[in-house]
């Protein structure tokens, strides 16, 4: 199949923006719990709709005292957090674009950011934020204002505002149109100088609901409950914005985490208990493994792959139904599984929280069978893509057929298009607008409507889409050979001492690979076999170690030809890291600059 499209649940908004939500729901349900927000000490309390909008209007009003205006951009760089939230809802009710900011981002990348977007103003969280932007605000001429949240920028805002009448924010937010400019989101970089997406408050709008109409079922843990979830991704990317403004217009209770790694989050989605999750691979990939080897620790490690076995298979026999291909589970795997789900599943679905029983994944490809095992595990999760040029989903697997190893169908109202050369086009009114100040860039993107995104894929008899690769990725090795390293890497990734993995061949005679360790999992590993802990040098020359990670990489060349497998890796001492200007904000790999870091150790993978 070529062209897949699913017919549009939402309409395209006709009035108003996205801070309307706020006020009408204040009005309509004034004492609706909206938000969740930890007190000073760590407690969670509830914010009603009436709370959540006085704090809004009153952090508006301080926004137009301090001088910002319709049509302003303003920066915010912060972790995910509640002000984050009250920001941008009160820089939509006065007409102002947000331009989120990764929290770490070089000098030298926020000044391309508020250079680039002409911002006249900026919100930081705290003082290493505030010196970031000082080292290169003599070249931001237009940087009028500078908050900061960890001196009480909020309350500092309220009393500049507070001499002003509530109706000078409602007529600016009434000269907002759904075609006005929400926000400038910019692209991760991978490649190149990040480019800013214009996305307007129509194409959230038309994200927003279309997610809620149709998976809104799923945002339940059970029939009758109040739906509610923990934002933990970076709000500076378009994923967690979407879940936000999702949250928001969908009447969902949010709280915010800031750190996105399980000892930050485990303690705070079981205080929280959401009733669903939003997240990227790596988070379930931490919640199956920290499982696994809790058995292991507890000599539980047969039972364990067991109740991973039954699981698998319980999920493929739903699945298979579910597209009309088998019965459901037999009496015996139902057994099986109900046995299991005291003794596992029921412990994997308490490190959640106790109460998730849907997800949502994105940001990059979920392995199939970890899939597979969550909805075993009484935890269906439902993959899906999408980019910021898409504000976020473009494609997710449907709740009633979740084809495992998809990232779904187009969603409502949206058009999948597999080009000739195997390139994925989209089309919908959640599709940018184009790029701010670069015409050249737009038109190389945007065709008519269409929005040509640079990743490969197929679709198969009923429109579900796979990801196989990324144009601009494809390795070329001096004999000619194609190889997409997408497939190769999740496959090595998906052993559980393996953190990272970079495929590596490009002009060269042979595909080779570099990978880097999980520290938690290597020194649980470590422990289980009676060996001492080891120095990172140490570590990448143990001859057990690296026995594992060849069985990982032997199990990858399974899925290509002779002429496209891993000939040989090196295990490397540290991980890839954002802070090292080796990964995106979402985690993505930055493969030229990887290549260039460790030139030396690609050079030995070739005997140079």
């Amino acid at each position: 199949m070529r062209e897949f499209t699913t017919p549009p649940l939402a309409s395209a908004p006709q009035v108003g923006g996205l801070a309307d939500t706020v006020y009408e729901h204040a009005l309509d349900t004034p004492g609706h719990v909206v938000m969740g927000r930890k007190d000073e000490d760590g407690a969670w309390r509830d914010v009603t709709a009436a709370e959540f909008r006085d704090e809004v209007l009153a952090l508006a009003k301080g926004l137009l005292a301090q001088g910002v205006r319709f049509g302003d951009r303003v920066a915010v760089m912060s972790r995910t957090r509640y002000e984050w939230t009250l920001f941008d809802y009160a820089l939509w009710s006065v007409g102002a674009q947000v331009v989120p900011v990764y929290p770490t981002s070089s000098a030298e990348q926020v000044f391309w950011m508020l250079h680039d977007a002409q911002v006249s103003a900026a919100m930081v969280e705290h003082e290493d934020h505030a010196m970031t932007i000082a080292t290169v605000i003599d070249r931001l001429p237009n940087l009028g204002r500078l908050w900061q949240l960890d001196v009480d920028a909020v309350r500092e805002l309220y009393e500049a505002g507070a001499h002003l009448d509530d109706e000078v924010v409602h007529r600016h937010r009434r000269a907002v149109t759904p075609d006005s400019v929400a926000t400038i989101i910019y692209t991760s970089g991978t490649t190149g100088r990040p480019k800013g997406c214009v996305i307007s408050h129509a194409n959230f709008m038309f994200e927003a609901d279309t997610m809620v109409a149709r998976w809104k079922p799923v945002f339940h843990s059970r029939r009758g409950d109040e739906a509610a979830t923990l934002l933990f991704l970076p709000l500076a990317h378009v994923f967690g914005r979407m879940v936000q403004v999702a949250a928001v217009r969908g009447h969902v209770k949010m709280g915010h985490q800031p750190q996105l790694n399980a000892a930050a989050l485990l303690p705070d989605l079981a205080a929280f208990r959401p009733t669903f999750i939003l997240a990227v691979p790596y988070i379930f990939e931490k919640v199956f493994n920290a499982a696994r080897r809790k058995a292991e620790r507890d000599g539980k490690e047969g039972p364990f792959d067991k109740a991973v076995e039954v699981a698998v298979r319980y999920a493929e026999a739903l699945e298979a139904k579910a597209f009309g291909a088998g019965p459901g589970p037999s009496a015996g795997l139902r057994m099986q599984h109900q046995l299991f789900d005291k003794l596992v599943y029921a412990k994997v679905r308490e490190a959640m929280g106790g109460r998730v029983r849907h997800a949502m994944s994105g940001g990059s490809g979920m392995d199939r069978v970890l899939g597979l095992f969550f909805c075993g595990a009484g935890v269906t999760i439902y993959e899906g893509y999408g980019l910021t040029e898409t504000t976020a989903a473009s494609t997710a697997n449907p709740p009633e057929r979740t084809r495992y190893g998809t990232v779904g169908q187009p969603i409502p109202g949206m058009t999948v298009h597999i080009a000739d050369d195997g390139e994925v086009w989209l089309r919908g009114a959640n599709v940018f607008q184009g790029y701010l100040g670069d015409q050249k860039a737009t038109d190389a993107t945007l065709h008519d409507g269409w929005l040509a995104t640079g990743d490969l894929g197929a679709l198969d008899d009923d429109g579900y889409l796979t990801i196989t690769g990324r144009k601009k990725e494809i390795l070329v090795t001096s004999g000619g050979k194609s190889v997409s390293p997408a497939q190769l890497e999740e496959r090595v990734r998906d052993h559980p001492l393996i953190a990272q993995c970079i495929v590596v061949g490009n002009d060269r005679p042979y595909i080779a690979a570099l990978v880097t360790l999980d520290g938690e999992a290597v020194e649980h590993w470590l422990t289980m076999r009676g060996k001492p802990q080891l120095t990172p040098g140490e570590l990448v020359r143990d001859p057990d170690l690296e026995t594992e990670v060849r069985r990982a990489v032997v199990a990858a060349n399974t899925l290509v030809s002779q002429a496209e497998s891993i000939r040989t890796f090196r295990i490397l001492a540290r991980q890839f890291t954002e802070e090292h200007g080796l990964l995106t904000p979402s985690l993505k790999l930055k493969r030229k600059a990887i290549e260039q870091a460790y030139e030396k150790e690609v050079a030995a993978l070739y005997g140079a």
